[in-house]
This record gives C-alpha cells, sequence and structure tokens, in this order.
C-alpha cells in the first residue's frame, strides 16, 4: 500500500497555503483598485461597476513602460521648462472612464501610453467646465481594423498631426494641480496666444493610482 511521506505532505500542505495567500492577496488588490476607481468615478459623477474590477487590475498590471506601445512625436525644440513637440495622431478611441479596455469580443485591448485627458476651462483659465474626455492611442496592430466598441460612449476617431507645447509634472491630477499646471505653463511660454485657451490635455505616463504619477500638461496650437 502506498503511503505519503510526511515530508510530501508537508509540501503538499504548503503549495496549498501558499495558493490560497496569493488568491487573497489578489482579491485584496483587486478589492482596493475597485475602491479607488470608484472614488475617483464619484468625482467626475461616473458609476464603475463591479464588474470593472478585473480590467482595473489588468490595466494597472499593464503598467510597464517597456511593455507599452508609446504616441509617435517629433521633438521640435526643447527650451528649459517645456518641450515643443509635433504631436502625431492616428486613430484614437476616447473612452468613457476604464471601459474602453474591453470591446465587444471581451478582447483586452492593452494599454498604450500616455493615456490622454481633454479638458476644458472658462474664457478666463480660472475654472475647468465639467466636459471631459479620456483618450488614448489605438495600438499599432489594430490601426487598420479597429475593434468594435462594445459602449456608445466610445468612439474612434482620428486625429490630425498637431503642434503640442508640453511641460513635466509629478504628482496626482485633479482640477486644483491641473489649473496650476495651465497657469505655469501659460506664464513661462513665449507667445501663449498661438495656442487654444479653453482646451488643454493632460497626458498620464504611469498608473493612474500611483502617487508619484508622471503627468505632463499641453498646449495646443491653434490649426
Amino acid at each position: 500500500m502506498a503511503e505519503e511521506s510526511p515530508d510530501s505532505a508537508y509540501h503538499s500542505n504548503g503549495s496549498s497555503l501558499e495558493e490560497e495567500a496569493a488568491e487573497r492577496m489578489e482579491d485584496e488588490e483587486q478589492e482596493r483598485l475597485l475602491s479607488y476607481w470608484q472614488s475617483v468615478g464619484r468625482g467626475h459623477q461616473v458609476d464603475v461597476p463591479r464588474d470593472m474590477a478585473e480590467p482595473i487590475q489588468q490595466l494597472t498590471r499593464n503598467n510597464s513602460p517597456q511593455e507599452r506601445q508609446t504616441i509617435p512625436f517629433t521633438l521640435i525644440q526643447r527650451k528649459e521648462k517645456y518641450e515643443f513637440r509635433n504631436q502625431v495622431w492616428y486613430e484614437d478611441l476616447l473612452l468613457h472612464f476604464l471601459k474602453v479596455t474591453f470591446v465587444s469580443s471581451g478582447l483586452y485591448l492593452g494599454i498604450t501610453i500616455p493615456i490622454v485627458t481633454i479638458v476644458h476651462t472658462n474664457e478666463s483659465q480660472s475654472e475647468m467646465t465639467q466636459s471631459v474626455t479620456v483618450a488614448y492611442y489605438l495600438p499599432e496592430v489594430l490601426q487598420d481594423q479597429p475593434p468594435h466598441p462594445f459602449d456608445s460612449d466610445i468612439i474612434i476617431e482620428e486625429w490630425p498631426s498637431t503642434i503640442v507645447y508640453s511641460r513635466s509634472f509629478r504628482g496626482i491630477t485633479n482640477e486644483d494641480s491641473i489649473m496650476r499646471e495651465i497657469n505655469l505653463l501659460a506664464e513661462i511660454l513665449e507667445s501663449p496666444e498661438l495656442c487654444l485657451q479653453d482646451t488643454f490635455i493632460i497626458a498620464g505616463y504611469t498608473n493612474p493610482a500611483a502617487a508619484n504619477r508622471h503627468n505632463e500638461i499641453w498646449f495646443l496650437q491653434r490649426p
């Protein structure tokens, strides 16, 4: 009669405990991330349902710059405090919060960087409006045949080549920090009147839940 050795039983139990601990940690991470994004969503009057927990977790894990495709651009000039770029856009998914990462087939699109948020201000640039659009560059392999969005709030647009003036900053992005960065870049630009005065872009290069995020503020040159 075959008998299980004490060592085998120990390793078997040890493996089971490790698997249970790993599953518990994964569940806790999923809950933490969902809670974070639900909190962010409430600030923008957006409901983030529980079934978004897994997509949010996948988005967070696909956070390594080496694994992400970046938007192609040409650096025209680098100033001491900002850069002057020719930003080339092809087809972009404009998204309604995080739902952009999945399409009707359930395919995870991955994510490209930066994730951009288009914001608008009043004429005096003293406050932001409630109109906010989040977008990201469609991965190159999907350019010829873009997937069909599963949600009517998600649309595919083609953006023309655009001149942007950019300045880096770190930390969280909220209305106060965005307005501060808009005013800072407006002060150091040599000819701010060449740019749109009520439309700006915040480009995010790291996980939105990270405390020390790498961001940029973009001013768009008038067509």
